[in-house]
């Protein structure tokens, strides 16, 4: 296990190593079944099209889990996470191939706070959108 990282050594500034994550429609059929959405835009493209969407597309949640969990790896500990918000803003397209679709999240810390909390700052896109905006997570450091 690695050592907590500590509030002491983080400055405003201070950037998260990118990640990609990537989505399959096999994840979001194993989403669906463990939040229990089982809306057809999530698995069924003739619905996702009939209501005006490109393709099956990412649960919301999903994609808000995927960019927090840069955060809780940064951080070590998914504990340290206060508090959470996002925006969506587009979804994610997830094609029906082998390949699917990424998710890619890069990180800043934007605010230090006397109580050993950092904001930090996500930018968080997909096939070249911005999926989630206003995306920040307070993170209580040691």
């Amino acid at each position: 296990m690695t050592a907590a990282l500590r509030y002491a050594d983080v400055e405003i500034g201070t950037e998260l190593p990118e990640r990609t994550f990537p989505v399959r429609r096999l994840d979001l059929v194993r989403y669906a079944g463990a939040s229990g959405d089982f809306n057809e835009i999530h698995w069924n493209e003739r619905v996702a099209k009939s209501v005006g969407l490109p393709d099956v597309v990412a649960h919301g949640m999903f994609t808000m889990a995927q960019a927090c969990k840069l955060v809780t790896d940064w951080a070590g500990d998914p504990g340290a996470v206060v508090e959470y918000g996002v925006r969506f803003s587009t979804p994610v397209v997830v094609p029906d191939d082998d390949t699917g679709a990424e998710i890619t999240v890069t990180g800043a810390v934007t605010d230090k706070r006397d109580d050993n909390q950092v904001v930090v700052t996500l930018t968080v896109r997909s096939g070249g959108a911005k999926v989630l905006t206003r995306s920040t997570a307070t993170v209580r450091l040691a």
